[in-house]
């Protein structure tokens, strides 16, 4: 009965994890209304936090983007025409998931750029790496030396000959 406890707060605190930064005076009237505008809240970034979407985001910004959301909304616009009324006004980057076109190539190239690059230094520094071992004598190519050279480096380091 013990560990039922500890999963109940748990899952509360998991819970409670996720407050929302829409204040009571912002919320609509009309439920499905306010239904669209909190799934498209979820849909914008937050100009000013940039990883947060305004639903979550407590900027000053954030709250004129949900009142111009619910603005729209409520004069008779489609969740399309809200979504192009604000890219026109702020550009694709107050999408959170922006489209991929010309524009915002480097955006969803620039990661898969960086792991190529770092790709290809491993593999460089590998080989290098590789290299190195088998130009030390340390790879399996290393041959051993032969009697003469044992005498002669027995010599150099000043050991009797055995």
């Amino acid at each position: 009965m013990r560990w039922l406890r500890h999963v109940v707060v748990v899952l509360a605190l998991l819970n409670a994890s996720a407050a929302f930064a829409v204040q009571p005076d912002e919320m609509l009237p009309n439920p499905v209304l306010e239904a669209r505008a909190r799934h498209l809240s979820k849909e914008l970034r937050c100009m000013v936090c940039q990883n947060q979407s305004i639903d979550d985001s407590d900027a000053p910004l954030a709250r004129d983007i949900r009142l111009l959301v619910r603005e729209r909304l409520t004069a008779g616009d489609s969740d399309g025409q809200v979504l192009d009324f604000l890219t026109a006004r702020y550009g694709d980057f107050v999408l959170l998931k922006p489209p991929f076109a010309w524009r915002t190539a480097a955006l969803w190239l620039t990661p898969l750029a960086v792991l190529l690059i770092g790709a290809g230094g491993l593999i460089v520094v590998l080989r290098r790496r590789r290299g190195a071992n088998a130009m030390s004598g340390t790879g399996p190519e290393a041959v051993p030396l032969s009697a003469a050279e044992h005498a002669r480096l027995a010599q150099l380091l000043g050991q009797p000959d055995e």
